[in-house]
């Protein structure tokens, strides 16, 4: 507990002199009977191991948790700065589902908290499980695939998506434990934990020392399968694999940045599938675009592990064919190119990296081999650059890997027609401020492109067309088009059009580190400058704070109605796969 970034401070919970005792797991916390995470109590200021006083439901804690706690008569922050006294338990278990009031005290300080032990039907209701996150997905980018995909026509959608047909629902609530606003971080971690955590923290509650790698653990989902059965993990991402929502099915440690370790803690878990970006944590630092500080050449250490390596779609698909199980494929030393440049426009790095496969390659290569195993898999599928699109305003580039999720999620869905035993989860794990407004048309009069939005009645219908039948829009730059805003940004300038250059990027830093509009987009004909809504030291709109909607088809997922947060997901997820049932003990956490 010795280090951590200023920026994060003030996520990190502190506990003052005037204040009681904190607890972790938090109060009303969801726990999987069996999963093993960790206790933690601390107190404001310095108190005496003799004063303590930790009860379970009226009675000493020794008798329900089985083992002492650690006391730590000090913790050290930022500039040694004493914060207090902490009690420390690891790996604690409760095997015996119900409700557990916690209550710790000591020097005249006291706080209490109430969990919910659950436990599983002994008889899982599904062999496997997709579950496909489109990062930042909106209720505004399922209506712009579906319209720009399959079109429209008299205001009746011309065709439905494949997630369109998903036969379950839900909306789902993604604020943090301390902020209402959210990252991917510890909304994906909810998601694979059953547990909220704090922003940018993943697999952890995030406590008050500055230390990023030694805060409270909870047990992920891999985790869990790796301790109660022998089936298959995947994990796949546009995203590097290191990134907040991949790395969440693994990972624990406050800030999400510890990417080089993130790789380590992937190599722990050992999930059969790896495929995404990010080779550059992989790579020893004597290599040329290594981000790792150490020799670990952890590319080398996966092959001695069995893995066959790929590195493009080519390579993806001899991999597939080796029948060795274990795939690692990296595909980009950093994050993937989005769709729309990948198929069409070959902008971005798509010239450094010319043959990256699709989430539809990845996701069919790896439901091929995860099926072999006779146990069943687990599979997490992200279409990262949904979301890393919105951040940068970029609407179109961002309906596009909507439309490439939803072919993924095709593919999930013609794999359980013939694996009726599979649950399909599709869902966001946050929203973005994206809306749909109407048309832009080109072809109205004039220089000012304001004038050529269309609302209401004058919007009429766009005219994308797909004369090829793959379901993507032949031309992103259609003469009518979506009128596609943000509710939240920087300075910028509106050009009311696709950018065909390469991705956009709105806002750049001036000599005062403000993000000022991009000088790059000035010059655009009927360019306008927008005076941005957010503070200037952010170069991109922030996530909304709006319920995502997820959902699911398959045995169990009837679990997913009404209204949910994030960390009840997991339980509907530990229900199909009887996580919580009695059975073996393996491995405790990585």
């Amino acid at each position: 507990m010795r280090t951590l970034l200023a920026a994060l401070a003030v996520t990190t919970m502190l506990i003052g002199p005037s204040q009681a005792a904190g607890i972790y797991p938090l109060d009303r916390a969801t726990i999987l009977a069996g999963s093993p995470f960790d206790f933690k109590a601390e107190f404001a200021g310095t108190v005496k191991p003799e004063d303590v006083r930790v009860t379970v439901n009226g009675q000493d804690y020794k008798g329900v948790f089985g083992k002492d706690v650690e006391f730590i008569a000090s913790e050290k922050g930022k500039d040694d700065k004493d914060l207090g006294s902490a009690v420390l338990l690891r790996g604690l278990t409760l095997g015996v589902p119900g409700t557990y009031k916690v209550e710790v005290s000591a020097g005249g300080q006291s706080r209490s908290v109430t969990w919910d032990v659950f436990g599983t039907p002994a008889t899982p209701k599904a062999k496997n499980i997709i579950f496909l996150l489109g990062d930042g997905l909106t209720v505004a980018n399922r209506t712009g695939a579906r319209i720009m995909s399959k079109g429209m026509t008299e205001g009746k959608a011309n065709g439905r998506l494949n997630m369109d047909d998903l036969d379950h629902m839900a909306f789902i609530g993604t604020s943090a434990t301390d902020a209402i606003a959210t990252d991917s971080a510890n909304t994906m971690s909810a998601y694979m934990t059953g547990h909220k955590t704090a922003v940018n923290a993943l697999g952890v509650y995030a406590d008050r020392t500055p230390a990023t790698l030694d805060d409270p653990r909870v047990e992920t989902i891999a985790e869990a399968l790796r301790r109660t059965s022998k089936k298959s993990i995947g994990v796949i991402s546009t995203a590097e694999i290191e990134d907040a929502t991949p790395a969440a099915v693994v990972a624990h440690t406050r800030k999400r940045a510890d990417k080089a370790e993130i790789v380590g803690m992937f190599y722990d878990v050992k999930p059969e599938i790896i495929l995404g970006g990010g080779s550059a944590y992989f790579l020893p630092k004597s290599t040329t675009g290594s981000k790792r500080k150490d020799d670990k050449d952890y590319i080398q250490l996966f092959k001695d592990a069995g893995y066959t390596v790929a590195t493009d779609k080519d390579s993806l698909a001899a991999a597939s064919g080796t029948n060795t199980g274990k795939i690692l494929g990296l595909f980009h030393t950093g994050n993937m190119d989005v769709a729309l440049d990948r198929n069409l426009l070959k902008k971005g790095t798509v010239e450094k990296f010319p043959n990256q496969p699709g989430l539809v390659d990845m996701t069919k290569t790896a439901l091929d081999q995860l099926s072999k195993n006779p146990e069943g898999f687990f599979l997490m599928v992200e279409a990262a650059t949904v979301d890393k699109m919105s951040h940068a305003q970029d609407g179109e580039r961002s309906l596009y890997d909507t439309i490439e999720f939803d072919k993924a999620i095709g593919v999930a869905r013609e794999f359980a027609r013939t694996h009726p035993d599979t649950l399909i989860v599709a869902t966001g794990d946050h929203t973005h401020s994206m809306s749909i407004i109407g048309t832009v048309d080109d072809s109205k009069p004039g220089t000012d492109m304001r004038e050529k939005v269309g609302i209401y009645a004058e919007a009429g219908f766009t005219n994308y067309e797909d004369k090829d039948g793959d379901g993507y829009p032949d031309k992103i730059d259609p003469s009518k088009r979506l009128a596609i805003v943000y509710g939240n940004y920087p300075d910028h300038y509106e050009t009311f059009s696709p950018k065909l250059d390469g991705p956009y990027e709105p806002a750049i830093q001036n000599e005062k580190k403000e993000y000022v509009a991009n000088p790059a987009y000035k010059d655009v004909p009927g360019a306008v400058f927008v005076q941005g809504n957010i503070p200037r030291n952010n170069d991109s709109t922030a996530h909304a704070v709006d319920d995502v909607v997820l959902q699911a088809t398959g045995p169990g997922a009837e679990g997913f109605k009404g209204y949910l947060e994030e960390s009840d997901v997991y339980r509907v997820l530990a229900d199909a796969f009887a996580l919580g049932a009695s059975g073996p003990q393996k491995a405790q956490m990585q």
